[in-house]
């Protein structure tokens, strides 16, 4: 089988426009959730979240293009982009028949849906713009990235919740080692912070209202974010061959499901595609030294999923460093794997371990190293990034360095 490198890497979230700048972000443990500015926001009991500042789409996109791209489809597009060009594929001619895209969304159009469902319900409109299906589909995304790079392989969205990246970036994985596909555009986003969104989620009562402070004991809940990570996966022998600079190799994939409870997180679940990754990667525990958590900062998620990452690596949890970045830029549903797989590829290529802040109280329930609050310093060759979604989805990747 092959192996699989990448190439490549975008984002826009709340902590930046770009990778460098949310890396630089992440180092300093820099917090990117703060008060939500958008229509009728004073409606709402939960009013913080990682929102993108300072995004104007006209900056980036014709009129005919914005006509299409809901907000979720904006930032695919601006994180596709990035990553292309630090790639340095070309995917004209043949190439783009060899290559595919594969994206993650749990929400797709929300903001879309939100827009008109308000002009039809509260304005009593009797007509919606004809482009409102296009732009709402959970698969919007993952076409104009194929549209726009010519991509004639396989293209298509996943959604599961909030594993959703990770289930995408897994079979995209899957599809390069296999030689299904020369090279696969992967990732996630979301952007569900509207009024409709917020709204639906603080229904759940899992959402805080001041503050993400995953495996504190003060915890109270998470806090949705917004954004998208999207990757270039590469046949690693095309990529040595041409002289691409490889960010991190991608080693192995595991999902499963708890097949349990539709809000519940199960710590077998959990444990078994904790576990399953390992294998696939033909890793030892002992050769992880950080996993990027799911990390939600919900009561039942962090003790799950510490349960299940002690039990997983054994004796080596205690030496294991685990951080949840949602602490700086939210929880960004079916993207949120996406923007933290850039958390484990800076441990990997720069030896820095991203915090995780607003830690104030330990937790006997969570009783691994969380890297509280501030960045760390400490070479590791190989990293796991964990997924686990309501409806009992798993999905973890295992990553080595280049």
């Amino acid at each position: 089988m092959r192996r699989v490198a990448i190439t490549g890497a975008g984002t826009i979230n709340a902590l930046g426009h770009d990778v460098p700048t949310t890396l630089a972000a992440m180092r300093e443990g820099r917090c990117g959730i703060g008060p939500l500015e958008f229509r009728d926001v004073e409606r709402l009991s939960v009013r913080i979240g990682g929102q993108v500042r300072g995004w104007d789409a006209e900056q980036h996109f014709n009129r005919q293009e914005i006509s299409l791209y809901d907000r979720f489809t904006q930032f695919t597009m601006l994180a596709a982009k990035q990553a292309v060009e630090q790639s340095g594929l070309d995917f004209r001619g043949k190439m783009g028949f060899d290559c595919g895209v594969i994206l993650g969304t749990a929400g797709g159009g929300v903001m879309t849906s939100d827009e008109n469902y308000r002009s039809v319900y509260e304005e009593g409109k009797n007509r919606v713009h004809p482009f409102v299906v296009p732009k709402l589909m959970n698969n919007a995304a993952a076409s104009h990235v194929s549209m726009e790079w010519s991509l004639r392989g396989p293209s298509f969205t996943v959604a599961t919740a909030c594993a959703s990246s990770n289930h995408a970036m897994g079979l995209a994985f899957q599809m390069v080692r296999s030689g299904g596909a020369r090279a696969i555009i992967t990732g996630g986003s979301e952007a569900m912070l509207c009024f409709g969104g917020i709204k639906a989620w603080e229904g759940l009562r899992v959402m805080s209202k001041d503050a993400c402070r995953p495996f504190s004991a003060n915890r109270n809940g998470m806090v949705q974010g917004e954004g998208a990570g999207v990757f270039v996966f590469e046949d690693w022998d095309h990529a040595r061959a041409r002289g691409a600079e490889i960010l991190a190799e991608v080693a192995g994939f595991s999902m499963t499901s708890d097949a349990a409870d539709i809000v519940m997180p199960s710590q077998a679940g959990a444990q078994r595609a904790i576990a399953g990754a390992l294998r696939d990667a033909r890793l030892a525990p002992e050769e992880v030294g950080y996993v990027n958590a799911h990390g939600t900062g919900t009561a039942a998620n962090d003790k799950t999923e510490c349960a299940a990452v002690a039990h997983a690596f054994g004796h080596h949890a205690d030496r294991l460093m685990i951080s949840s970045t949602k602490s700086m830029h939210g929880h960004v549903i079916g993207g949120t794997g996406a923007i933290e797989l850039l958390a484990c590829i800076m441990a990997l290529r720069d030896g820095v371990i991203a915090p995780t802040i607003g830690y104030e109280e330990p937790d006997p329930e969570c009783a691994l190293d969380v890297v509280p609050n501030v960045a760390r310093e400490r070479k590791v060759t190989a990293a796991l990034s964990n997924a686990f979604a309501f409806g009992g989805l798993n999905a973890v990747l295992a990553l080595r360095a280049a």
